[in-house]
């Protein structure tokens, strides 16, 4: 007997950008068909007044219904997309308020790119932590304080409600849902026939630490960051930093949290984390290997700051999030087709 599908709410609006909302819905659907009988998800998208809107690109999109007559109960899933136009949907409303009356009967609600901001408008983020694009994170938390934004993160998940960074940020949101409900082989199969070649964990940085290196940082500072990021398994110890600037330990540890944000050590750790993750990605070498040709001394060190800076550890990283490009591929049906 087929097994009933999961009602999904894909919330859009005029000037929504449309991979907020398709990406995660074929994802979803990918699933589905996965699954066959066996369960999967039914996509509605509900739009203000249940008529078509017209995306940030330009294109259109049909609706299924409108949101205030999105029943309360019966909805699995809650998705809400953004776009750079969102500050000309806020204060809409038909759309907090719905989102405030389906969120409680929902089982989980998210938002994918500025989406965050008609969730925390709705009240929906208070008191929780969430993410956005990075580049609208610092306003997200100035408009909304009752909110923790994790500016430097793919996706949160927070009790039930889940908030991601930018467009696919949305996709590894999805691909999480579907381990939620299906597994990881499911997921895995779906970001293979997807050809998403990395599934992303919530944890992992939305951009990297090398190119992400502050602008406009004292002279001395950026040489700092500069050397970390040219070798990350150098000898990047306080005092011999400080040597380097040719500074004390306390004014360079002062300078560096003000100029950056962070500490030396801390930087230091998130740049080997990234130089060993690529390392995990792309080749075989041994995890006790990359741990020592990224400066972390032991797998167990490099252990512990994969749990602290991605949520999970070296050895489950390399077996989830490898390119597919070096796995053989896995045969899987959907529907009545063969892959």
């Amino acid at each position: 007997m087929p097994t009933r599908k999961r009602q999904v709410v894909l919330v859009a609006f005029e000037g929504v950008q449309l991979l907020d909302v398709v990406g995660p819905s074929d994802i979803l659907d990918a699933a589905s068909r996965l699954l066959g009988g066996k369960g999967g998800y039914e996509m509605i998208v509900a739009t203000p007044d249940g008529q078509p809107v017209r995306g940030s690109g330009g294109l259109r999109l049909s609706a299924d219904i409108a949101l205030g007559n999105v029943r309360r109960r019966g909805v699995d899933t809650v998705i809400v997309g953004g776009g750079l136009q969102i500050d000309d949907v806020l204060g809409d409303p038909r759309l907090a308020p719905a989102l405030r009356r389906m969120a409680p009967g929902a089982r989980r609600t998210c938002s994918v790119c500025a989406g965050a901001f008609l969730l925390a408008e709705a009240g929906l983020l208070d008191g929780r932590s969430a993410t956005t694009h990075w580049a609208f994170c610092e306003e997200l938390a100035r408009r909304h304080p009752k909110i923790s934004v994790e500016p430097d993160r793919i996706f949160v998940r927070d009790g039930r409600i889940a908030t991601s960074a930018g467009m696919t940020a949305g996709m590894d949101l999805a691909l999480a849902l579907v381990e939620e409900d299906h597994g990881p082989e499911i997921a895995r199969t779906v970001a293979r026939w997807t050809v998403m070649f990395l599934q992303r964990p919530g944890g992992q940085s939305q951009f990297s630490e090398r190119l992400a290196l502050p602008p406009g940082v004292a002279p001395s500072i950026r040489e700092i960051l500069d050397r970390i990021a040219a070798d990350p398994a150098g000898d990047h110890r306080l005092p011999r930093l400080a040597q380097q600037a040719a500074l004390s330990e306390r004014h360079l540890r002062r300078l560096f949290a003000a100029q950056t944000g962070t500490t030396p050590a801390r930087f230091t750790e998130r740049v080997r984390v990234e130089a060993a993750r690529e390392l995990l990605e792309e080749t075989a070498t041994p995890v006790d290997t990359i741990a020592r040709r990224c400066g972390f001394g032991s797998s167990e060190t490099m252990r512990r700051a994969f749990l602290r800076v991605l949520a999970v550890g070296p050895a489950e990283y390399r077996n989830r999030f490898r390119s597919s490009l070096r796995e053989e591929p896995a045969a899987a049906t959907f529907g009545d087709e063969a892959v």
